[in-house]
């Protein structure tokens, strides 16, 4: 059985190196998938978090003046990418596993095409409203909340599974990590409500957190200060994501509800191309790590969008 990310963290006497992978675009190949983790294995990756994207809802124009509705699912093929990956680099790979677009048939069968595959490590989220929607809007016979989620591997940890006329079944061992907020989620609407359903999630099974990307170190200690003071001892994961584009200016707040510091905004409207946005991201993203690895992170964490050129200069230059 694969080492689950808790037990890595517990195994280290260091900071360890981990990132997160979209799933090729349908239409693509593994390559690209092998383009981003080639450059990265150098640095000992102790696991790689694949991303779930939902199916979304387009409109086309079908002629006189009407559209036409149908879904579609940009990137599919988590659980296939996650064997895939697994096997030919030997090692742990993380799928998010998400409340949106699954029932809980779905998630029940998802779960056993892992354990299959053996993996035992996955990340659990609600997701995100569907494109071009405000409200985040379950499956028929699906769950609302990550809590239930959750609520629902513990239940096949135990060997219950949704027909409780099965006989003789077998437990699972998932290792459970969920996602933490260090500016709070959007929807919260304060972060003493973020931390109460944070620590349910916890004392239902999950095992660690990751955090949402942030820029200012300051928002992940005070976040872990308040965790801690909540009576939330698991460990907590920073993620970072280095500034790519003059645009994230606008989307990353935006899309993530994170604050950017007014050095960071200031560096990045003095680039003349995103060329030299991304330098300074990568800069900043430098800085940040140097200062978490002193403050004794169990990991550090990087979201790559898919592309990993900064990623390996960030880590060139802190590991």
């Amino acid at each position: 059985m694969e080492k689950t990310v808790v037990q890595h963290i517990a195994d280290s006497k260091k900071t360890l190196f981990s990132f997160e992978l979209l799933p090729p675009l349908k239409g693509h190949d593994f390559e690209s998938t092998q383009l981003a983790i080639d450059p990265l294995l150098e640095f000992n990756p102790s696991f790689i978090n694949i991303t779930y994207h939902q199916e979304e809802v387009v409109y086309e124009n079908a002629g006189n003046g009407l559209m036409r509705k149908h879904t579609v699912r940009k990137r599919p093929g988590t659980v296939g990418i996650t064997a895939a990956i697994k096997y030919r680099y030997g090692i742990n790979v993380v799928p998010h596993i998400i409340c949106g677009g699954f029932t809980k048939e779905d998630t029940e069968n998802a779960l056993i095409d892992l354990q299959f595959l053996g993996i035992n490590n996955i990340l659990v989220i609600r997701g995100d409203p569907q494109p071009g929607t405000r409200v985040f809007t379950p499956e028929p016979e699906g769950y609302e909340h990550a809590l239930e989620l959750i609520e629902q591997i513990i239940n096949l940890n135990k060997g219950i599974y949704l027909d409780d006329k099965l006989e003789n079944t077998r437990s699972m061992d998932f290792c459970i990590g969920i996602a933490g907020y260090p500016e709070k989620h959007s929807e919260s609407p304060n972060m003493d409500s973020d931390l109460f359903f944070l620590k349910k999630k916890i004392d239902a099974g999950a095992s660690y957190i990751v955090t949402q990307m942030f820029f200012d170190n300051k928002k992940y200690f005070d976040f872990v200060k308040l965790c801690r003071a909540k009576g939330i001892t698991v460990p907590i994961i920073p993620g970072l994501k280095p500034m790519a584009t003059k645009q994230n200016l606008i989307n990353i707040p935006k899309t993530f509800n994170v604050d950017l510091p007014v050095n960071l905004v200031k560096e990045v409207l003095k680039c003349k191309d995103n060329t030299q946005v991304r330098q300074v991201g990568v800069e900043w993203a430098i800085q940040q790590s140097k200062e978490l690895l002193d403050f004794g992170v169990p990991v550090l964490h990087y979201y790559t969008m898919g592309k990993s050129d900064n990623i390996q200069k960030i880590a060139k230059g802190v590991f």
